[in-house]
């Protein structure tokens, strides 16, 4: 794959412990600029934008119901699940291997997490209409999600101009922190009750990649709680909260 810039072991190390691990140890979130660099972030790009024009990204569904609670009021966005081994997927295959080794490298050092497993990745869309999604919590529940990353894909992106800002409420501080949708940004977060979190309303074309992290005990707990329950135990990642 020629468009793939090459990234050092070394330097995926580095960043991990040197910017990753001590920014969740100490504010619970940490972004990174320039993950991928220019061409491989463009063909991942490219890759999500078609995606978008074959018609592959679906209305994100919401975990529960709410009578007389249209779902666009809560999420507004369109989503699609991939492994990355898809036909046309090549590139996100590429970040999401390079995630995974950040990961894996962070996940000794977090603690007594077991960080072995995660989900799909999740592929959205906001499709410019001031859409957003409201304030919540991605693992509300205990659900074994554990650390939550979001790869965002928008070129020349103005907050002010265009919104679309991811505004966390961090657990028991005074202030917010807003995350701007950028171009190869890198974002991790705690995926608990730590880091509430909002989409605020988009007006242009917003696209990002969210894949979760389980803490495998917790995990496999959840899934003992539903196991008697008629919906297969993955299940739990087919409605998560949007990014």
């Amino acid at each position: 794959m020629p468009f793939i810039e090459h990234v050092s072991d070394s330097d995926l190390e580095r960043l991990a412990l040197e910017r990753v691990v001590p920014a969740l140890l100490d504010h619970g979130f940490c972004y990174v600029d320039g993950v991928l660099g220019e061409l491989a972030g463009a063909a991942v790009l490219d890759q999500v934008k078609e995606m978008h024009r074959s018609g592959a990204l679906q209305d994100g569904r919401l975990a529960g119901s709410v009578p007389g609670v249209h779902r666009r009021s809560i999420r507004g966005d369109k989503i699609a699940w991939v492994s990355g081994a898809e036909r046309g997927c090549e590139a996100i295959s590429f970040l999401l291997n390079l995630i995974d080794k950040l990961i894996s490298v962070c996940a000794s050092r977090l603690g007594s997490k077991k960080i072995r497993e995660r989900s799909k990745a999740m592929v959205a869309c906001y499709p410019g209409n001031g859409a957003g999604y409201v304030k919540h919590v991605d693992n509300p529940n205990c659900d074994g999600r554990c650390i939550t990353c979001i790869y965002y894909l928008n070129k020349n992106w103005s907050a002010t101009e265009h919104g679309g800002v991811l505004r966390i409420f961090p657990e028991g501080k005074s202030y917010v922190a807003d995350i701007k949708p950028l171009f190869d940004r890198l974002l991790f977060f705690w995926s608990d009750r730590r880091n509430p979190h909002e989409v605020q309303p988009s007006y242009a074309t917003r696209y990002a990649i969210t894949v979760w992290y389980f803490d495998s005990e917790e995990r496999a707990e959840a899934k003992r709680r539903f196991r008697d329950l008629t919906a297969p135990a993955d299940s739990l990642q087919t409605s998560p909260p949007g990014v």
